[in-house]
């Protein structure tokens, strides 16, 4: 599942995301999401959050 719309992501959840510095290589960095940064319902390029460890960046994947 893509990470573009805001609804489907809750706090807990596994996600893989793209960091700032990684948008070029589009390396992905896995994590638990801990806040929902996006305000809008949702976004093109992801759905913005943090991770437990402090990581930003934007959600291309839902994982199970």
């Amino acid at each position: 599942m893509d990470g573009t719309n805001r609804s489907s992501i809750r706090p807990g959840a596994r996600v893989s995301i793209v960091l700032k510095e990684d948008q070029r290589t589009g390396r992905l960095t896995e994590g638990v999401v801990r806040d929902i940064l996006t305000n809008s319902p949702t976004h093109p390029r992801g759905v913005k959050v943090r991770l437990e460890s402090g990581l930003v960046g934007r959600v291309k994947e839902i994982l199970a």
